[in-house]
């Protein structure tokens, strides 16, 4: 039985491995949807954005309508009073009461559309720069990993060994650590080759002037300030550039 579970969890593993190599394989693909999927997502919150707004500016017809309405029955109202027709200006009166109710019950709507569409115009800004700086990022990536493809290819052409990384990747972040990791192992093998082929060692002995036909600053400064021989240095070598004689 306990051999049967270790089975099942190697399966599931197993299953779970090939599942992020697959991922791993298509991150740029994946992120290349996730931000055509964001960028649609945009797209409808600016035409609610635009629905909402077109209807905030109908409420605020409907508000300089009442308004005028209001003002022609105040008007009225008065000329009515002015006669002496109560009758007709209690009349004129309710019906300004009711432009009035309307009027008062429509101007919060508007204060709360203007506010609505405040915040989303802010969140659909910051939403913009997070998609362009993100596309901006992938576009980097996407050269890097282009680049790395053509070293790797190079340096198996060449025998050095750029082994395969197995990271698990579901997304940017781990795809840049594992361009990060293989940059480090180019220079390690660089570094490798070096010290197996004496070639930095050659490199510090050339320096110090320690290596045949080498000249360090102090052996020219030496033979120009000494007395001056053709074909000779001062201190007895033969000059490496002098000419043989005849």
């Amino acid at each position: 039985m306990a051999l049967f579970k270790q089975l099942v969890t190697l399966l599931r593993g197993k299953s779970h491995e090939a599942g992020e190599a697959v991922i791993d394989r298509n991150a740029l693909t994946i992120l290349d949807q996730q931000i055509r999927d964001a960028t649609t997502a945009q797209a409808k919150a600016r035409d609610d954005l635009a629905t909402l707004t077109a209807k905030r500016r109908l409420i605020e017809k409907d508000l300089e309508a009442l308004s005028a309405q209001r003002d022609k029955y105040e008007a009225s109202a008065r000329a009515a009073m002015a006669r002496g027709d109560m009758g007709l200006a209690r009349e004129v009166a309710e019906r300004l009461a009711k432009i009035e109710a309307e009027g008062t019950a429509k101007v919060p709507q508007v204060e709360e559309m203007r506010g609505a569409e405040d915040r989303l115009r802010q969140i659909i800004g910051g939403t913009d720069g997070k998609i362009e700086a993100f596309r901006r990022e992938i576009e980097i990536v996407r050269a890097n990993e282009s680049v790395q493809r053509a070293q790797a290819s190079v340096a198996a052409s060449a025998g050095g060994a750029a082994g395969q990384l197995g990271s698990a990747a579901d997304s940017l972040k781990r795809l840049k650590e594992r361009q990060a990791i293989r940059d480090e192992r180019f220079k390690a093998a660089e570094e490798l080759e070096l010290q197996r082929t004496g070639g930095d060692l050659d490199e510090k002995l050339r320096t110090a002037g320690l290596l045949p036909g080498s000249s360090s600053a102090d052996d020219i400064l030496a033979r120009l300030g000494g007395p001056s021989s053709a074909g000779a240095l001062t201190d007895g070598r033969k000059d490496p550039l002098a000419l043989p004689r005849e």
